[in-house]
């Protein structure tokens, strides 16, 4: 496991000290990681938007199309 280095303010700092029973790298790591899921998932939903408008962008004039074509 990798360590890393955080700044903080002070006064969070002093707060933290008061609360020796919590786990504050455990609290980090779950941060870091909701915070990680969350961005994955915008970018996600991103990538479907994309995927939407490029279908739809393709299939834009198609009924007209087979309409033209007497297959409608």
């Amino acid at each position: 496991m990798v360590n890393i280095t955080m700044a903080i303010p002070d006064e969070l700092h002093a707060k933290m000290k008061l609360m020796k029973e919590i786990r504050w790298s455990e609290v980090s790591r779950v941060a870091i990681e909701k915070k990680i899921a969350s961005e994955l998932m915008v970018n996600e939903g991103e990538l479907q938007s994309w995927a939407v408008r490029l279908q739809r962008k393709g299939r834009k004039g198609r009924f007209a199309e087979l309409k033209k074509k007497g297959l409608v």
